[in-house]
């Protein structure tokens, strides 16, 4: 049997995802200990090194339809201009084409872009263009899913996320009540990690009890549609936690719709300025803001140096804060 070169590619890219798959195991960013805080990068390693006239990075980001991510991009254009890079950002229309954004990956290979900042949809998709990309391009693995074979990652913790929610819940709520998250994409290890941080965090106090758990795929309406229900069948729910700003947008209607707002909580996480300005008109009661155009710049910044020779650490952790509207205006500087 003759066997096609379609049936090759499939394979190979087969294989790499089951390799990338295993050797996710072994790589958590939240563990890692070879790390240290973005804050710390001048003081350990001096000045940021000036690249090579005409050096470019290309940004392979998950969807603009998500202000995160236009947030992201924001700050990889505002990093390049303070580095002196030029940075091409782009994403596939929705959150859920992971062949879409492997095929832009491999067209940015094409073009010779010394480093790739990649956000993978999946733990997996980026597998192999990251195996393409070799030695030719340094990449760099930005926020949330962990492609365990990039050579290095940029981001928060992202299980201390979940944490700083719940400890706000253990602390408002000490004779407990009925919680629900509203997790993302199922499997990927963001999502993972944010419950994880909140449920085991939770735990401590027995009279708080996680009622409902379920995946609403970082989408809007998924996660408008599910609180509702859950608000049905709930209907003194104590408060959401919500894998990211969007789903959490989603839930605030669900909320308002039942009569239940300002009686169930509904957190998020991102710090996209749509939450921002929920938690000022009183309805998002909070968000994990992990200051994403910071980490655009951050991500930018570990490049060059990294393309300079330094030795960086393997995982660079950037900022996070849980922002409700006491505290809301200390962190707006960090909007722009």
């Amino acid at each position: 049997m003759k066997i096609t070169t379609p049936s090759i590619t499939a394979l190979c890219t087969l294989t790499a995802l089951l390799t990338g798959a295993a050797s996710a195991q072994a790589f958590s960013p939240d563990t890692e200990k070879s790390r240290i805080e973005s804050s710390q990068l001048a003081a350990k390693f001096g000045p940021v090194p000036k690249p090579a006239a005409g050096v470019q990075f290309g940004g392979v980001m998950k969807a603009l339809s998500n202000e995160y991510w236009q947030l992201l991009r924001a700050g990889y254009v505002k990093g390049g201009a303070k580095y002196g890079v030029k940075v091409d950002a782009q994403a596939p229309s929705n959150e859920s084409d992971q062949i879409g954004q492997l095929s832009m990956m491999n067209t940015m290979l094409g073009k010779g872009y010394k480093a790739l900042l990649v956000s993978p949809q999946s733990d997996v998709n980026l597998l192999p263009g990251i195996e393409r990309a070799g030695k030719t391009s340094l990449v760099l693995n930005v926020n949330d899913a962990v492609a365990p074979t990039a050579q290095h990652f940029v981001g928060n913790s992202q299980y201390d996320n979940g944490v700083s929610v719940a400890n706000h819940l253990l602390k408002t709520f000490p004779k407990g009540g009925q919680v629900a998250v509203i997790e993302g994409q199922a499997g990927v290890y963001a999502a993972k990690q944010r419950t994880l941080g909140f449920k085991t965090t939770l735990a401590k106090n027995a009279a708080l009890k996680v009622v409902a758990s379920v995946p609403a795929d970082w989408d809007r309406q998924k996660a408008f549609t599910t609180a509702r229900d859950l608000l049905r069948r709930y209907p003194n729910l104590t408060a959401f936690y919500c894998n990211n700003d969007t789903m959490a947008l989603g839930v605030v209607e669900a909320v308002k719709a039942s009569g239940r707002l300002g009686k169930t909580l509904v957190f998020g996480t991102d710090g996209i300025n749509a939450a921002y300005d929920s938690i000022k008109k009183g309805e998002l009661t909070g968000t994990v803001d992990s200051f994403p155009v910071l980490t655009g710049e951050v991500a930018v910044e570990v490049a060059v140096r990294l393309l300079a020779g330094q030795k960086l650490p393997r995982v660079v952790a950037t900022p996070q804060a849980l922002v409700m509207k006491g505290n809301l205006a200390q962190y707006e500087q960090f909007k722009k």
